[in-house]
């Protein structure tokens, strides 16, 4: 009988645990080390205050109004910190070598002073920015491009797999009649049972049947004339109605993302609604002074959507489109300056009146006090800007008819409201008795 080594396997075992101890006793030295050269400092407080406090003028990895914070705290003295976070203009006026060297790099603007951040906010702080960037688990990275895609893995079968099992089970049943129906014929044949097939009647075709019934004819010449004119009427009656028009862009604006999800204000881009005609395009040095400092996007509150997904509107994406911006206003983002190398953009028009139509933008807005979301729809919905409204006739006609004008406080409106009361016993005053159905109003 072979022996086995039972001293050479408990040595083994032995070797093995201790060296697993080794392991977890220094992992665990290496944690408690870690933890005191933090300071027992909150990096997910620290997150939360750079992105209050920092986030406008600095990144963590790139060059934006201030230098990049990555690594801050190895590379300065914490006490030094301290102050230069709480009043960086005192320590430029001591002649610090440090905060002059900065103030002179950075084109000579001192840091806006922080006294309200305590020690311990400071550090937890610090503790973020040198904390080493989390990488992005390839699981995740998956999910995201892949969509729905991921979706249908995670519940175990997909819709195809389903749908091949179902067309295969179909093909069977199929195959199983055509051979029961074989073997059937079979038997009956090796019985002597004769099987005739039925002579087919001699029938007329359709059409023939059909061109000898006048009645029928008749009808079905007198329906297709009414359906053919109904349809030709229709698509005479859309002409120059582009309800539902969605241009893509050279740069592609989410108004979804602007006035929805960061709730801009319409009329801080489009600022010439209140007082022109027009509502104006909003110049491209209006779009960099938020995008000075926003250089890429990191998503909303939500994250995106499914839908965002599967149409491609990634975080990749939205800043690549930021990019396109850069190139067309010239911003150096490496050395935060403008290079005076600008490219024009093109931008393609929504809604685009006919030329003998007038509309005026400041009296609707400013006067009228009319909602852009009125004659625009939910604009803070859309992804691309798209034509909610027909701006036909009969609508601009409709709205002049049901729309109260509002007097209060306007001494003109107020007047001529006295007047047609007093005249016509009007109690409410719409754009329409004002004259806003006069073809002179809106046709010049």
């Amino acid at each position: 009988m072979k022996k086995v080594p039972y001293r050479n396997l408990i040595s083994k075992v032995l070797g093995v645990s201790l060296i697993g101890l080794l392991l977890i006793s220094n992992s665990l030295v290496a944690q408690e080390a870690a933890e005191a050269s933090s300071g027992s400092a909150d990096a997910a407080k620290g997150r939360q205050l750079f992105n209050q406090d920092c986030a406008a003028c600095h990144s963590l990895t790139r060059k934006m109004t201030g230098p990049p914070l990555a690594g801050v705290g190895e590379k300065y003295d914490r006490d030094w910190l301290y102050k230069w976070i709480r009043n960086s203009s005192a320590l430029i006026k001591a002649g610090d070598p440090h905060a002059v060297k900065i103030y002179n790099e950075y084109n000579q603007a001192a840091m806006t002073p922080f006294p309200m951040l305590s020690d311990a906010d400071i550090d937890n702080i610090l503790a973020y920015t040198d904390a080493p960037p989390a990488e992005p688990a390839a699981g995740a990275a998956t999910a995201t491009a892949g969509g729905d895609a991921g979706a249908g893995a995670g519940s175990g079968i997909s819709n195809e797999v389903v749908l091949g099992g179902l067309i295969a089970i179909l093909g069977l049943l199929v195959l199983m009649l055509v051979l029961v129906n074989t073997t059937l014929r079979r038997i009956a044949e090796a019985s002597g049972v004769s099987l005739e097939k039925e002579k087919a009647k001699k029938r007329l075709p359709l059409w023939k049947a059909f061109a000898k019934n006048q009645f029928l004819v008749l009808v079905f010449t007198i329906v297709l004339l009414l359906a053919g004119a109904y349809h030709a009427y229709g698509w005479m009656m859309q002409l120059g109605v582009d309800q539902g028009y969605a241009p893509i862009q050279p740069i592609h604006y989410s108004h979804k993302i602007h006035a929805g999800d960061n709730e801009i204000e319409c009329k801080y881009c489009h600022s010439s609604a209140r007082v022109s005609k027009s509502a104006g395009i909003p110049s491209l040095n209006l779009c960099m002074n938020c995008h000075e400092s926003i250089y890429e996007y990191t998503g909303g509150p939500d994250g995106p959507s499914q839908e965002d997904l599967a149409n491609g509107y990634t975080n990749e994406f939205y800043t690549g489109e930021i990019k396109k911006l850069y190139e067309a206003v010239g911003w150096d983002e490496e050395n935060q300056r403008y290079t005076g190398e600008t490219k024009p953009v093109e931008w393609v028009r929504v809604h685009n009146l006919p030329d003998f139509a007038y509309f005026n933008h400041s009296q609707h807005v400013s006067v009228a006090g009319v909602e852009c979301q009125t004659c625009h729809g939910p604009v803070e919905e859309m992804e691309i800007m798209e034509q909610h409204a027909p701006l036909t006739m009969g609508w601009c006609i409709d709205c002049h008819r049901q729309t109260d004008v509002k007097v209060e406080g306007n001494a003109y409106y107020e007047k001529i409201h006295a007047e047609l009361s007093e005249k016509y016993g009007v109690e409410k005053l719409t754009a329409a008795q004002m004259g806003g159905l006069e073809c002179g109003k809106c046709h010049y």
